[in-house]
């Protein structure tokens, strides 16, 4: 190979330095979220607007909030952890895990019974009301009720209405609420106790009736950053949950606005 002319190395340094002198493109983020089951389609659809208008990619893992929450405590890498229960989010912040500040109570729900198909009448729920007579020889789907928000809420409602005893016998557990929804959209179960968002989430079910707002505690869902988040992106995703695209999202699949 010929050596390069004075001309030539000149031109190849000029081109070497003025590449030295770009400004690095910003490489893309990854978002990791650890969120409530009960979540997912609004969820997906606020990561998929975000993703879209950032270039950030936003990885998220769905469960029962206590198994999530388990799992940060146990050291799983997520940046963002949305809970269905105030008592998860508060078990992670106890662990010193949570980022001062972040906290917020980002939406709530409602508890409702949902039967399989279209066609069932639509029944008043209240004290003493005999779901152990409309179960017949059925089950109930709920989320486990020791553990999951959704299982817990729904037996505390059961309980306030004098009905647990009744029921319990009939109760088929699953590991999250949209297991339990899974079971009665299948037409494995009859009936379930789910959120009203469940509900939304799944054509094959109809909701019969709404448990009482005061026979349970209040269903809410805490957001924050976790202490492992790094990228500016995290904290991005976590502001964009509270923005008014992100609240459409949740409001049209049966969530209620809280922050």
């Amino acid at each position: 190979m010929s050596p390069l002319s004075p001309i030539r190395r000149a031109i190849l340094a000029s081109v070497a330095t003025a590449t030295l002198a770009l400004p690095m493109q910003a490489s893309a983020e990854e978002v990791v979220v650890f969120a409530a089951a009960s979540l997912k389609n609004a969820l997906d659809a606020v990561a998929a607007d975000f993703q879209t208008a950032t270039g950030n990619t936003v990885t998220i893992s769905y469960a029962g909030s206590n198994a999530l929450a388990k799992q940060i405590i146990e050291g799983a890498p997520a940046d963002i952890f949305i809970s269905a229960a105030v008592n998860w989010m508060d078990e992670v912040e106890k662990a010193g895990l949570v980022v001062d500040g972040t906290r917020t109570d980002l939406l709530g729900n409602t508890l409702v019974l949902v039967a399989h198909g279209k066609d069932d009448a639509k029944v008043e729920i209240g004290k003493d009301f005999d779901l152990k007579g409309l179960l017949g020889d059925g089950k109930l789907a709920m989320a486990m009720v020791d553990s999951v928000p959704a299982g817990q809420y729904g037996k505390a409602s059961l309980e306030a209405l004098g009905i647990w005893g009744a029921v319990e016998p009939s109760v088929a557990q699953a590991e999250n609420v949209r297991a339990a929804l899974a079971l009665v959209s299948s037409g494995e179960a009859p009936y379930g106790i789910v959120y009203a968002s469940d509900a939304v989430a799944d054509e094959n079910v109809t909701v019969v009736g709404t448990f009482p707002n005061d026979s349970h505690p209040a269903i809410v869902y805490p957001a924050a950053l976790l202490k492992g988040a790094a990228d500016p992106a995290d904290k991005a995703f976590l502001e964009a949950l509270s923005s008014d695209a992100a609240d459409a999202d949740f409001t049209g699949q049966g969530f209620t606005v809280l922050h």
